[in-house]
């Protein structure tokens, strides 16, 4: 989808991002965005945290999402923060609301933890051995 990054009040340009969904980790939306280097830059945003940004202002820290359409503009905002600076960036509503009804097809928003394997993600969160065996003493 096409956005742009907003550079000051009057001046802004255009970039490419590509919004990927996979019902495997049904919680992210890996964000690409193809910029001018060699290898575009990729951030995970939360599939909620797109939604509620829809709605109203959303996110802190790193990631923030603003709505400006109840002031007529038909474009919400994303701030994404890091060491490096912040990018603001203007996207059309339209686009991002399709983007979510499409996932929705995919996976209902509120049933995403019926689709994680929750043994294997604690597995790779645990270091191996664990839980430790007890053995009783005689």
């Amino acid at each position: 989808m096409a956005v742009q990054l907003v550079v000051s009040h009057v001046y802004s340009l255009p970039l490419c991002v590509r919004l990927r969904y996979e019902d495997a980790d049904p919680y992210v939306v890996p964000a690409t965005f193809f910029v001018d280097c060699d290898e575009p830059v990729e951030w995970v945003l939360g599939r909620d945290l797109l939604a509620d940004g829809l709605e109203g202002s959303a996110g802190h820290a790193d990631v923030r999402i603003w709505s400006a359409t109840g002031r007529g503009d038909q474009s919400i905002y994303i701030a994404l923060g890091s060491s490096a600076g912040t990018a603001f960036l203007e996207v059309p509503v339209q686009d991002i609301s399709s983007f979510l009804q499409d996932t929705q097809v995919l996976v209902l928003r509120g049933t995403e933890s019926g689709l994680i394997d929750w043994d294997a993600e604690l597995a790779h969160l645990l270091p191996r051995g664990w839980p430790p065996t007890i053995h009783a003493q005689k």
